[in-house]
């Protein structure tokens, strides 16, 4: 899969309206594409194996997206046939109270992964100039300085997310950004099966709604926020998200080929662990010598 149609370049100004939610590709039907997902499934399993064995590194996924683009569903899909233990996903919800007494980053930098180990961000620090920016009454629950705040304030945030994904970086972390870019219209036909059918009405909010008119401006931060955060060392990556199938299949394929550019290998054991295996290994073998005859014993109850 050409993954340069859905990469953001560094410092790129990028109008949405160029990207097609319903692309998919070679793949014209979700049934053509049921492979490649079950193949990538088992790359990303054996190679988040490795990823572990070798805890040097680690992986930090972020997805965001409008409401009803399907995160939910890609992770599920995507990250079915990872070891549990190896992975760990956040969501990051309204703020509480505590975190709201921190810095914007905080409550995101306590659930970074460790190495060895997959993150995902459900959202993540990129919602504070998003949904903060479409709603910039938020800020005053933020506690923030008054000459701090003003029309400076995003490209500040800008360039601290910038210089914190490449502190991340810098230190064993390979990072890559997902939006699952969902149409109005699919939207809406989501939001109305979630009203319809009793087993998603769960899924539905009232709320998710009424953010639909503010969809434009919504679109005006996200580009925005392509343009200034797409970086060589956490890129962002456009993925069209009106067909669920496909939306799977590009998110797993990028992680897979992430994975794999990883210099990603089983540790090679040293001269005394090697001799400690060769030790152990005879231990083993000589219980057999050591162990009394089944047969024998048998016969000595049976007499």
């Amino acid at each position: 899969m050409n993954h340069d149609y859905f990469i953001v370049l560094p410092d790129r100004k990028v109008r949405l309206k160029d990207y097609d939610p319903k692309y998919t590709g070679k793949f014209k039907h979700k049934d053509d594409a049921a492979q490649k997902l079950t193949e990538d499934v088992e790359s990303l399993s054996a190679l988040q194996d490795v990823l572990y064995a070798q805890d040097q590194q680690a992986l930090l996924i972020i997805f965001q997206a409008m409401d009803a683009a399907g995160k939910d569903s890609a992770i599920k899909h995507v990250m079915s046939g990872v070891n549990p233990q190896g992975c760990q996903v956040v969501s990051f919800k309204t703020p509480s109270a505590e975190e709201l007494d921190h810095d914007y980053l905080w409550r995101c930098m306590k659930n970074t992964p460790e190495r060895g180990r997959i993150g995902i961000f459900n959202r993540s620090y990129y919602e504070e100039v998003l949904v903060v920016r479409v709603h910039p009454e938020f800020l005053r629950t933020q506690k923030i300085p008054p000459d701090l705040t003003g029309k400076k304030l995003w490209q500040r945030r800008f360039d601290q997310i910038n210089e914190y994904e490449r502190y991340l970086t810098e230190n064993g972390m390979r990072i890559i950004k997902f939006f699952l870019h969902v149409s109005f219209d699919e939207q809406r036909k989501r939001f109305l099966e979630r009203i319809e059918k009793p087993e998603k009405n769960w899924k539905f909010s009232a709320a998710d709604v009424r953010e639909r008119s503010h969809w434009k401006e919504y679109m005006n931060a996200y580009e925005e926020m392509f343009q200034h955060t797409s970086t060589p060392w956490a890129p962002w990556y456009i993925i069209p998200a009106d067909r669920k199938w496909f939306t799977r299949i590009a998110v797993a394929d990028i992680i897979v080929e992430t994975l794999r550019s990883m210099n990603l290998h089983y540790p090679k054991p040293d001269a005394e662990h090697l001799a400690g295996l060769e030790e152990s290994r005879r231990a083993l073998l000589d219980e057999d010598k050591q162990l009394p005859s089944t047969t024998s014993s048998s016969s000595e109850k049976s007499t």
